[in-house]
C-alpha cells in the first residue's frame, strides 16, 4: 500500500495576514491609475484588507496558532497598508480648496509614530524586555481605516457620472467637507500622538529619559 505523503498544516491566520500584504500591493497598484476603475479596485482591496485586520489575530489565538512569523507580519501588513494609503491621499487634492485630502503633517506624524514604535520595540528586545501593546493603538488604527475608506468611497463615487440619488447621498456623506472625514482624521491624529507618547513613556528607562 502506497504511503500517503504528509501534507503540512496550513496556518490560516498567517495566510490571511499574507493575503493582506497582497491586497496592500493591489491597492498601491490601483492608486497609480486615478479614475473610476483604479479607485474602485483600491477601495475594494483596502476594504477587504481592513476587514481582515482583526480576523487573523483572533483566529491565531482561537486556533492556538500564534507564531513568531505572524507576530512579525501582522503589524507589518497594517503599517504598509495604512502608510501607503496616507501617502497617496497626501498627493490628492480636495475638489473645493486645493488642499490634500490627508494633510502632509498628519501623514508625517502617522509614519513617524510607526518608525518610533518599531525602534523602541527593537531596543526593548535587545535589552531583554517587552513593550506591551498600547490599547489606544487599535483605536488609532480603527480611525485611520475609517478615514481612508471614507476618502476612497468619495473618490470612487466622485467619478461616477450619474444623477442617481444614492450617488449624491453617498457623496454628501463622505465628502471632505462633511463630518466623517474630519472627525476620523482628527481622532486618528490625536490617538497616534497619544499612543506614541505612551510608548515613549513606557520605554523611557530604555532611552535614559528618566
Amino acid at each position: 500500500m502506497a504511503c500517503i505523503p504528509h501534507i503540512p498544516r496550513v496556518n490560516l491566520p498567517n495566510a490571511i495576514t499574507l493575503s493582506r500584504l497582497v491586497l496592500a500591493a493591489i491597492f498601491v497598484g490601483a492608486m497609480e491609475f486615478p479614475g473610476l476603475t483604479g479607485y474602485s479596485i483600491a477601495l475594494a482591496a483596502f476594504s477587504v484588507a481592513a476587514a481582515t485586520d482583526w480576523l487573523d489575530g483572533y483566529l491565531a489565538r482561537k486556533m492556538n496558532l500564534v507564531t513568531p512569523l505572524g507576530k512579525l507580519l501582522d503589524p507589518l501588513a497594517d503599517k504598509i497598508l495604512v502608510c501607503a494609503a496616507f501617502v497617496f491621499l497626501s498627493t490628492l487634492e480636495k475638489s473645493s480648496n486645493g488642499q490634500p485630502i490627508a494633510p502632509v503633517w498628519a501623514t508625517t506624524l502617522i509614519i513617524g509614530r510607526e518608525f518610533l514604535v518599531t525602534g523602541l520595540r527593537q531596543i526593548a528586545i535587545e535589552a531583554g524586555q517587552v513593550l506591551a501593546a498600547d490599547r489606544l493603538g487599535k483605536w488609532k488604527t480603527t480611525f485611520q481605516l475609517i478615514f481612508v475608506i471614507d476618502a476612497l468611497v468619495w473618490l470612487t463615487f466622485d467619478h461616477i457620472h450619474a444623477p442617481a440619488d444614492i450617488v449624491h447621498f453617498i457623496l454628501m456623506l463622505t465628502k471632505p467637507e462633511g463630518w466623517i472625514m474630519p472627525i476620523s482624521l482628527w481622532a486618528a491624529v490625536a490617538l497616534t500622538a497619544i499612543s506614541g507618547f505612551n510608548y515613549v513613556w513606557s520605554g523611557r528607562k530604555l532611552l535614559k529619559l528618566g
